[in-house]
């Protein structure tokens, strides 16, 4: 919101402050800083009459005027300390001898910057430059110069004319928060001034005359409220005849819309917007002769559609609340008037709507057809509803004074809104949150000067918010406004003492463990989008193809890919492909984050969304939570390209299961769980190099290689290794403690174990018998490789452990080892069918 600094002096004296001082007391209570607006300009720029010009055509075919124009009384020095007359060439033609006009002497700068200076230009000195509305900043016209009595001024010559057209005004640009739609206001930033500075402030609501009117049919008709709301509980309409709208804008009001950040576009309209940021209550203005009837307010109809001002046709959706009368829609409802009934040169008569319309249903309609205005972005954040019928009559008022009209009794008041409900705010509650002691006269005086009512009760305060702050809805809110008005400087700046036996769960622990795990091996944390096609999502969300639950949204970003992510694995594939298309070829990323699983058979989102007025109460939270699907946290991996680069007497090592196997035991080893790793398969992955991720005999994942064609699909390498768990199960079948083994101070005997085995058999089978049937003496077991090829049988494959035996006791002797080896390889050879390879 800009503000001009003029405006805001109407209503709150600023007695010499400047933009950064009124910036700096907005900023005290609560207002975020934006920005400062000057006309960037500056003098010597006076009030001069054209004495006399001469035509002089040139040889490009263009005509010029060498004038002489008085700049100054006669006899006195020119601003510039030239003579009382200048010569001033000017290729404008739409001024006559007589007429008094903005002329920029030397040393003066115009925006752009663009100095002025005496220059020979067509055989002349032209000292100075007479001025259009553009050169000035004032506008876009550039069709002539400047006539002020085009603006019914006669100044007198060698006035100061930035003083004249209110150019030496400036603006402070505020950030205004969604839950504080009244500073969209002159009369909100005022009123905000005065919370800082104390001083006395008048409400412009207050000073406008009261037209008592009625007879003009409104007919609010919306059958389909959005969440229960009316589309419109407030309309106000006035009606001005005969005004002259070939009237100019007066130039102090062009220049506060211009600080303000709007363009001036022609005396009617422009008094609409300039009460609109004056009270913050949008206004429409309609060609009273054009209008077919009265006025209904309702939803849109399937299919009708409606011409707006910008000149688009715009096909509605039953949603949309539209303004009609009895020819059909006239206007998209707090968004954009229509085009039919549009304030133009030839309106003699005008009627003036000043409505409140459901922020929600502005809200959505604005962003549905991409037509944001400033009235929808006041009506957005709540409009006071009490406002209407000053701003009505402030318009009219104003159409009477600047354009000639005259106010008839025809108009409509309609104004359903309740007045706000008493809050109680409990003895000693704000020193409670804030923690500072506020006096009771302090409480009281801070709720009075932002508007409320206040009442004692048992104990208490009874506080009736005033009709602009829709946003104070509890105590706690109401403990806000007494922390900013008092002062955010009373309260310290200290960091609280964290309670005893609080802090991080173990849960919070672990899966932050993880990550730090995974960081410290190599890999680099993502975060990807959890939108994907519904092919996508069953693909990798199945390992079997199997038909899973899915959730869609129904407001997606992208209708193609509408529904939330089943896996994390599309995320990181998308990382990867992304950024291998950027030249970074060799990859170690991971991912935390949540997945949805609904469950079959179950509806989800049928809980009734409550108003975000109050706070919901414990059962209709638990009702919400319930009708949301299961969110379980997972962790994803992702390796691709070359896990050690080539090196000079280094070969590259690529990046491969193994690796997607070593990052899934560095989760397990973080966690504290055994994470079991057996023979598997996934409809995504490379058959015979998916392994099955198991906790206490519980799956919680898998890992592998993609499928060479989704990889392929993903502009990726063939071979990328992938692994995704189930944090969440994972931590939960984790051990609570883990339990460090005694060091033995014995040394320990090493073997080596090569067997044969059937193609078919998992490795981790020969490796889980061999380690039963070898005894408490088998420190460690470890698959060194697996070899197929010359010597081997045909569908044979040998499998070579590394063995480590140990005693706690004693040292072992090689025949204690080797008995143990064997007594595992005899096992094995039972179970899975594998010998011993001589």
């Amino acid at each position: 919101m800009r503000a001009p600094l003029s405006w805001i002096d109407e209503f709150t004296p600023l007695e010499g402050a400047t933009p950064e001082g009124v910036h700096a007391a907005l900023v005290s209570v609560g207002l975020e800083e934006e920005d400062l607006h000057r006309f960037e300009l500056s003098g010597p720029i006076v009030v001069g009459q054209v004495l006399e010009f001469v035509e002089e055509p040139q040889k490009n075919g263009k005509t010029i005027r060498w004038c002489q124009v008085q700049v100054a009384p006669e006899g006195e020095t020119a601003a510039d300390g030239g003579p009382a007359v200048h010569g001033v060439v000017c290729g404008a033609g739409n001024f006559f001898a007589g007429d008094k006009v903005v002329v920029t002497l030397p040393g003066a700068v115009l925006p752009g910057p663009f100095p002025i200076a005496a220059r020979k230009t067509y055989g002349h000195l032209s000292d100075g430059m007479i001025a259009s509305v553009r050169e000035l900043g004032l506008g876009d016209e550039h069709d002539g110069i400047l006539r002020l009595a085009s603006l019914g001024l006669d100044p007198e010559v060698g006035s100061d004319a930035i003083a004249l057209l209110g150019l030496d005004d400036a603006a402070v640009e505020v950030n205004v928060t969604p839950d504080r739609g009244y500073a969209f206001s002159i009369r909100g930033i005022a009123r905000e001034y005065s919370h800082a500075t104390g001083r006395a402030f008048a409400d412009p609501a207050g000073r406008v005359p009261a037209y008592e009117a009625e007879g003009f049919r409104v007919e609010i008709a919306d059958e389909r409220p959005i969440r229960g709301n009316i589309g419109a509980p407030g309309f106000v309409t006035r009606v001005v005849r005969g005004v002259d709208a070939a009237r100019p804008t007066p130039p102090w009001m062009t220049a506060r819309l211009k600080l303000a950040g709007v363009r001036s576009i022609s005396l009617l309209v422009d008094i609409t917007n300039y009460v609109m940021f004056e009270l913050g209550q949008p206004i429409h203005g309609y060609d009273l002769d054009k209008l077919a009837g009265g006025i209904t307010v309702r939803r849109a109809n399937p299919g009708e559609t409606l011409e707006t001002l910008d000149g688009v046709t715009r096909t509605l959706d039953p949603e949309d609340l539209l303004i009609t009368d009895d020819s059909g829609p006239i206007g998209l409802a707090g968004v954009m008037g229509g085009g039919p009934t549009e304030l133009s040169g030839e309106t003699r008569n005008v009627l003036i709507e000043a409505a409140t319309f459901d922020p929600v249903s502005i809200a959505r309609t604005a962003r549905r057809h991409k037509l944001p205005s400033e009235a929808s972005k006041r009506f957005e954040r709540g409009v006071d509803p009490h406002v209407a019928i000053a701003a009505a009559n402030r318009v009219a008022e104003l159409m009477v004074e600047l354009a000639g009209g005259t106010v008839d009794a025809l108009g409509s008041t309609l104004v359903t809104a309740a007045r706000p409900e008493p809050i109680l705010l409990p003895a000693g509650f704000a020193e409670r949150v804030v923690g500072i002691a506020y006096t009771p006269e302090e409480e009281r005086n801070a709720l009075e000067m932002i508007g409320a009512q206040v009442a004692d009760a048992a104990g208490a305060l009874s506080v009736t918010p005033p009709s602009w702050r829709s946003d104070l809805t509890d105590k706690w809110t109401l403990v806000e406004e007494i922390a900013r008005i008092v002062g955010y400087d009373r309260i310290p700046s200290e960091l609280p003492v964290a309670p005893p036996q609080r802090g991080l769960t173990r849960a919070q622990r672990l899966r932050r463990g993880t990550s730090n795990a995974l960081a410290a091996s190599g890999f680099v944390e993502t975060i990807s989008y959890p939108f994907f096609t519904e092919a996508v999502n069953a693909r990798f969300g199945s390992p079997d193809g199997s038909p899973i639950g899915q959730v869609k949204l129904a407001n997606a970003l992208d209708a193609q890919a509408a529904w939330l992510r089943t896996s994390l694995l599309p995320g990181l594939i998308e990382v990867a492909r992304r950024n291998r298309s950027r030249g970074f070829t060799d990859l170690a990323i991971f991912e935390t984050g949540l997945v949805f699983r609904p469950e079959a058979g179950r509806e989800y989102g049928t809980a009734t969304v409550p108003p975000a007025a109050v706070r919901p109460s414990d059962e209709t939270i638990a009702e919400l939570e319930a009708s949301i699907p299961p969110q379980p946290r997972r962790i994803g991996v992702l390796l691709t390209g070359e896990r050690t680069p080539k090196q000079p007497g280094i070969a590259a090592v690529p990046a491969g299961i193994a690796d997607a196997l070593e990052a899934v035991r560095t989760i397990g080893r973080a966690v504290g769980a055994e994470i079991e790793i057996v023979q598997g398969g996934h409809r995504a992955m490379h058959p015979g190099r998916t392994a099955e991720l198991r906790v206490a005999d519980v799956p919680v994942g898998f890992a592998g290689e993609l499928l060479p064609e989704l990889a392929e699909e993903a502009d990726l390498p063939r071979v990328v290794a992938v692994a995704e768990l189930d944090l969440d199960r994972v931590i939960e079948l984790a051990a609570r403690t883990i339990e460090a083994a005694a060091l033995s101070t014995y040394p320990a005997a090493t073997q080596d174990l090569s067997m044969l085995v059937d193609e078919t058999v998992p490795a981790a089978d020969v490796a889980e018998a061999v380690r039963t049937g070898a005894g408490p003496l088998l420190e460690e077991l470890r698959l060194v490789d697996v070899y197929r090829g010359a010597g081997i049988p045909e569908g044979k494959k040998s499998v070579l452990f590394a063995l480590r035996f140990r005693a706690a006791d004693r040292t072992l002797t090689a025949a204690e080892a080797s008995e143990a080896k064997i007594a595992g390889a005899t096992l094995a050879e039972t179970l899975t069918g594998a010998t011993i390879r001589d």
